[in-house]
């Protein structure tokens, strides 16, 4: 199971934190640039407009927390790997009562140094749950007991969790 959930990677996915950072890059980079020509061509106007548009961006959304779930497949135990069926019955059994409205799953690959300094490579899942901020105290007990059930149905040492606070808008 992935111990560093940053080296886990999807198939052939980039992951939309790193597409924002970049044509967040990119925008600020023809900002700079092209900024004092707008504003020639523009006029006086310009500086107020491009208020109006930015914060007319940034209102959009609502907040939400989004928690990641690394999920390994090697049993530790030395038992068969999760397999698809298995993972995806723990998914009807223990997440989807939980989380009615919607979730994402993808497959990964993660690496990770056990203790003997050995790398360990696995297949995995990656679990994305988005849900509004107000509801995060419910939700980190569900959470919670999802993380215990894998660990406990599947011999697993963890599962890897993260969280960020992010703005979403259906």
């Amino acid at each position: 199971m992935p111990r560093f959930p940053h080296l886990t990677r999807t198939k052939g996915l980039t992951g939309p934190k790193q597409h924002t950072a970049l044509t967040s890059a990119a925008a600020l980079a023809v900002l700079a640039v092209g900024t004092p020509v707008a504003y020639a061509t523009l006029g006086d106007d310009a500086p107020s407009a491009s208020r109006s548009a930015t914060s007319a961006g940034a209102a959009r959304g609502k907040a939400y927390i989004e928690t990641r779930l690394f999920f390994g497949t090697e049993r530790p135990d030395g038992g068969p790997d999760v397999t698809d069926r298995q993972f995806l019955a723990f998914i009807d059994e223990e997440v989807t009562p939980r989380f009615p409205n919607g979730l994402t799953i993808q497959d990964g690959r993660g690496q990770w140094r056990d203790s003997h300094g050995v790398i360990e490579r696995e297949r995995s899942y990656e679990l994305t749950l988005l849900y509004p901020a107000s509801e995060a105290r419910v939700r980190d007990v569900q959470i919670e007991r999802i993380r215990n059930a894998y660990e406990k149905a599947f011999a697993q040492d963890s599962v890897a969790r993260i969280e960020e606070r992010t703005t979403a808008d259906f």
